[in-house]
């Protein structure tokens, strides 16, 4: 993928082109204002590959290693390399680590998918620049590891994100459905989020019958939600969920948006908090990135 220059160019030609070095982890070092010397010696050859193999993102017709140290006003090449450390750090390998970082880049000049998100179930600024929306399982294991890391990145940035959840209740658990009505319930008597988190925090027992005591533990009314519960009351918004969800092409909970851009970085409070600049950026922009 390195950029090559046309036969017969002046950079093709030129007798000044640096050869690869003996040492794949001398392309980390001699750059400005970055040390990746606590890299282990493995996940450095995996960034020295992701390096001599990547475009910056800049636009520029250079290697993410050859814009590191020959276009050092460039402040994309240094996140972008400091986003693919953390990466091969975590054990990622070149080639992964590059897929993900063109799938990433390209994602912000694709079509963003446009979902209607209930204010009573955000949480943050509502004119906040960048608007998270995850669909979400209750009964799901990996939305429950996913949950404190969200939020907590939500509570740390009031200004900059506004959080909004929308349930999606897949079909292999048995309980995400009433889960979902019960949290659509307590919405409507202005608990939402103290149910969301009772639900979270009950996730190994989400029995219909079990429902009515998480509503009297958060001051709701439990046996009228196990009257609800016996209705299709909010069977239709949650088929509502369920269609902006396939819309959106999803395919597993939880799926996460930043401002209709889905996002696929993991969830790690860096790599959040590092989507995040980039929205803002791109969107201050006029959907493009900012000159260096």
């Amino acid at each position: 993928r390195a950029w090559r220059a046309p036969s017969g160019s002046a950079s093709a030609a030129s007798p000044a082109a640096e050869a690869p070095p003996a040492d794949p982890a001398q392309l980390l070092t001699g750059i400005p204002g970055m040390d990746f010397s606590a890299l282990p010696p493995a996940a450095k050859r995996e960034l020295a590959t992701v390096f001599s193999d990547e475009f910056c993102y800049c636009g520029c017709p250079h290697s993410l290693g050859a814009c590191l140290k020959q276009h050092t006003p460039c402040k994309h090449a240094k996140r972008m390399a400091r986003l693919s450390a953390r990466m091969v750090a975590e054990g990622g390998p070149a080639s992964e680590v590059i897929v993900t970082l063109s799938k990433y880049y390209a994602s912000f000049r694709e079509p963003r998918v446009e979902l209607k998100v209930d204010p009573r179930m955000c949480q943050g600024d509502a004119n906040a620049p960048v608007t998270v929306a995850e669909f979400s399982d209750f009964e799901c294991p990996f939305c429950g590891k996913a949950r404190p890391i969200l939020e907590g990145f939500a509570r740390k940035h009031p200004s900059e994100v506004r959080f909004c959840y929308l349930p999606f209740p897949l079909s292999n658990h048995v309980n995400a459905v009433p889960a979902a009505q019960a949290a659509l319930w307590a919405r409507d008597q202005g608990k939402f989020w103290q149910m969301h988190d009772a639900l979270f925090g009950q996730q190994n027992n989400l029995k219909p019958e079990a429902l009515p005591a998480l509503a009297k533990s958060v001051g709701l009314d439990g046996d009228k939600l196990a009257a609800v519960l016996k209705t299709e009351q909010y069977k239709d918004e949650i088929e509502g969920f369920q269609a902006q969800g396939r819309r959106a092409a999803i395919n597993s909970t939880p799926s996460v948006f930043f401002n209709g851009r889905a996002y696929e970085l993991g969830f790690q409070e860096a790599q959040l908090e590092h989507s995040m600049e980039d929205e803002v950026e791109w969107r201050a922009n006029n959907n493009a990135w900012a000159a260096d």
